[in-house]
Order: C-alpha cells, then structure tokens, then sequence
C-alpha cells in the first residue's frame, strides 16, 4: 500500500522515455505527461525541472541550445541515460501492483465520499457528485477506454485472493 500520489520513480522514468523520443524542454514534457493520462493528470514544475536537472548532474541528459528558442532549457538524452532508461523500464514494470492500489484507493475514497454515514461531502448545484450515478460514470469510462485499448471487457469472477492464486502472485493479505 502507497502513502500517496504517484509510484515512486513514475516521473523519472516518464522523463527518460520521452527524452530518449527527442530532445525536450520542461513545460513541453508536463504537456505530453498531461495528454498520456488523458488529461488526467500533470506533475508540477516543482517535479520535473529538478529531475531534468539531477540527470543532467548524473550525466544521464545533456543541455542543448537551439538558437530559434535561446530562452528554452532543452534537454537530450545520453547514452549513460540510456542505460539508466533500460533499468528503469525494468524497475517500472514491477509497478503494476502499486498502479492498482492507487487507482482503486482513490475509488474506494470516492465511494466512501458517498455512501459512509461520517461523511456529509455538500454537492454544488451542477456540479459533480459523489453519488452513484457518477460512480457508475467513472467505471464506465474505464471499461470504455480498456476496450478502446485492449478490445472487449469481460468480466472477471471471483474474490482478489482467488484472482491472484489464477494469477501466480501472493496474495497481500
């Protein structure tokens, strides 16, 4: 179980994936973070530049000046960034589990939000709810892009435990 926000590292590896595409600036790099989650979420400045800044101090990316755009501070991959990209995809992608308690987390908050007598969360006229007409919104739209990503949604039976014994993965009792 995370603390909070975002899996450690998540940031990090999202601006070596995007470096090694191209070379890129800052606010250009929070852009294309903003659109891969669909516009859901972007880390603040406070986050990016003073990683651009450790890689170019570990070596792992280069300044570069491009006379068009003097007042930008590009950044471009090099090849010790490389090797650092190649270990953390490997890192990353043991970050499944971490991906899925904060998603479900956050659902879990959101439900509570509606359906638990403690709290009296004051709904602005016109505005969202948290009820379950918008609950049933939200799962909506991730059963939706999961087919626009990975074709059709079926429904998966069972209890987490039994899930993850089909699965091979201990479960985290």
């Amino acid at each position: 179980m995370r603390k909070s926000g975002p899996p450690k590292g998540l940031i990090s590896y999202l601006v070596l994936e995007l470096l090694e595409e191209k070379p890129r600036y800052g606010y250009e790099i929070l852009k294309e973070i903003n659109d891969i989650s669909g516009g859901h979420w972007e880390p603040s400045y406070g986050s990016v530049y003073p990683i651009l800044y450790k890689f170019e101090e570990e070596g792992w990316a280069a300044r570069i000046e491009r006379e068009e755009e003097s007042d930008r501070k590009y950044f471009e991959l090099t090849d010790a960034g490389r090797e650092e990209l190649e270990g953390k995809r490997r890192e990353s992608g043991g970050k499944a589990a971490e991906f899925a308690d904060i998603i479900l987390g956050f659902y879990h908050v959101y439900v509570a939000f509606a359906t638990d007598d403690r709290f009296e969360v004051e709904a602005p006229e016109g505005a969202w709810r948290f009820d379950e007409t918008f609950s049933s919104w939200i799962i909506e739209q991730l059963i939706r892009h999961h087919e626009r990503d990975f074709g059709t949604f079926e429904r998966i039976d069972g209890t987490p435990e039994e899930f993850y014994e089909k699965q091979g993965i201990e479960s985290e009792d």
